[in-house]
Formats: C-alpha cells, sequence, structure tokens
C-alpha cells in the first residue's frame, strides 16, 4: 500500500512539474489537478469550454472507449480532442477525452489511450 502511494505520489509530481509520466499507475478517483497538466492541455480544456474553434479536424468526434479503460457510458457519450505536443509533425498521442454535454467530466492521456487519469477541475461558472 505504502509502495502504491510513493508511486502515485512520484507521478502526480511528474505531472506537476509538466513532465512526460507514466499514467499507468494512476486510478481514474486520484486525478491530477488541471493545473498539473502540460500548457497545451490547458489550453485544449479553454477551447472545450468555449466550444472551438479546435486546431484539429477530428477534435469532438465521438470516442467509442474500444479498450474499455473509461467507466462504461451509451455511445457518443465521450468525445475526443487533440492536445498538440510541441516537435510532433502529426497529432501526437495526448488527448483530453470529455463526457456528457457540456463536460462534466474529463480524461487527459499522454499515450494514446492506453492510460487515462481523471482531470480535477476547479468548478466553472457559466
Amino acid at each position: 500500500m505504502l509502495r502504491r502511494f510513493v508511486g502515485l505520489l512520484c507521478v502526480s509530481l511528474a505531472l506537476s512539474a509538466g513532465t512526460r509520466a507514466n499514467l499507468h499507475e494512476i486510478s481514474h478517483d486520484t486525478g491530477v489537478a488541471e493545473a498539473g497538466l502540460p500548457a497545451e492541455a490547458r489550453e485544449i480544456l479553454r477551447l472545450i469550454d468555449r466550444g472551438g474553434p479546435y486546431p484539429y479536424r477530428r477534435d469532438g468526434v465521438v470516442f467509442k472507449n474500444l479498450e474499455k479503460r473509461l467507466p462504461l457510458k451509451q455511445r457518443g457519450y465521450y468525445h475526443e480532442y487533440t492536445v498538440p505536443t510541441p516537435g510532433s509533425t502529426d497529432r501526437g498521442a495526448r488527448r483530453i477525452i470529455a463526457g456528457e454535454q457540456p463536460p462534466a467530466v474529463f480524461y487527459y492521456t499522454d499515450d494514446h489511450y492506453r492510460s487515462f487519469v481523471r482531470i480535477k477541475r476547479q468548478d466553472r461558472k457559466p
């Protein structure tokens, strides 16, 4: 138990520092504060809040959760958004997955859907 806690703490600190971290050990309940995400992910969250415009044409498409790594919901519940990766010539592996309309739950992946961490956001005023 202590070993798992120390592992989660190290990953959390790495995310807060803005470095790439292995998210495989983070549970959906642990989460990461919005401020601990890369700057590009925080910008995409702001675009989602505003309803766009998004940098990639596939942003906002339905995320099917084929890997079943997120809680199971009806088709159309989740939508995905690309988080740009500096220096990448394509969309890269980073995404934000938003659930519900308007989005009430957000997940971040930096390894193209192999793992997710729930994003903890402060309450937003309409």
